[in-house]
This record gives structure tokens, sequence and C-alpha cells, in this order.
């Protein structure tokens, strides 16, 4: 991990080609997150691509507007969801249809990990 950022609305990890979220309990997730957001990726992923990992270990809500400004960075490679959670894959789907970009749902950490690899070789050429 290169350094994290503990705000009020939940924790943000930053790695060498992801970020890490975990959202704290009871937050509704708005336009205004978007803008922390895109000053993280602004400040460390600027020109260099990176997959958005949320892992939703706490109960909040989404609104699913947020995907369509989220889409819009351009070096956004992918959105993993990772929950085991029944509501949380039904809430995925929904969110799914916002966002323009690849996103999925994994059950661990480990398996979104490996997809970002993935998809870091599928658009390694459009970023280097």
């Amino acid at each position: 991990m290169i350094t994290s950022y503990l705000l009020d609305f939940g924790l943000i990890e930053i790695f060498e080609d992801y970020i890490k979220v975990t959202i704290n309990e009871g937050v509704t997730v708005s336009p205004e997150h978007n803008d922390v957001l895109l000053e993280m990726v602004e400040k460390h992923y600027k020109n260099k691509a990176f997959l958005y990992l949320t892992h939703r270990i706490n109960s909040y809500s989404v609104n699913p507007t947020i995907y369509l400004e989220t889409a819009k960075i351009e070096n956004l490679i992918g959105f993993a969801v990772v929950s085991d959670n029944p509501i949380q894959i039904k809430q995925t789907k929904l969110e799914k249809a916002f966002f323009s970009k690849e996103l999925r749902r994994f059950d661990d950490i480990e398996s979104a990990l490996q997809w970002k690899n993935e998809l870091l070789d599928k658009y390694e050429k459009l970023f280097y």
C-alpha cells in the first residue's frame, strides 16, 4: 500500500494500480463523494490505469447515478465490488446498468485483484 486516507465516510487505500474503498456503515454514497475520488485519481493515478475496488463489509447505499460520472474517468479500467451479501449482489446488478465500463462482483479480494491484473493486461496499450 502506498498510503491511506481515513475520511468521515470511509477508508481509502491507495495501491500501485488500484484504489480500495471501504465505506462506513449507514453512509449514502453521493456525487460529492465522487469529487473526493477525482482528487485521489488526479494525485495518485495521473495518466496511469487503475481499478476501483469497493470492499462492501458495511451496510450503506449508493446513488447509482454516481456511476455516470465515475465512468468518465478515462484511466479507470474497471470497478470491482467485493461482497458475498445477497443484498449487495442485487445492488451490484442495478449499479452495472449505470456504469459503462467493466464492473464485476467478487466474493473475495483475491479474485477481484486477479481480475484487475487481467484488465491491466487488456488495457495496457491504451495507457502506456
